[in-house]
């Protein structure tokens, strides 16, 4: 799993629903939440924001030098 599979997971397990009942709530494929769930590097991003979107979340891209800058000022 990655930590973004582990997360989607815990937030989808809080919310009180199985993996079917969250890829019809959500409106994607059962195969794409179990993918997403286990880590698979090839999932659709539009779906990805779906999924993130119905539990309330986004998803953030930095780049690499952004994330070095970032990483410099924190500390």
């Amino acid at each position: 799993m990655t930590p973004l599979g582990d997360k989607i997971k815990e937030l989808r397990k809080r919310s009180g629903l199985t993996q079917v009942e969250f890829a019809k709530r959500v409106g994607v494929g059962l195969r794409f939440v179990r993918d997403l769930e286990q880590g698979k590097s090839s999932i659709r991003m539009d779906k990805l924001d779906q999924v993130l979107k119905f539990l309330g979340h986004h998803l953030e891209v930095v780049s690499d030098h952004e994330s070095r800058t970032l990483s410099k000022s924190a500390s």
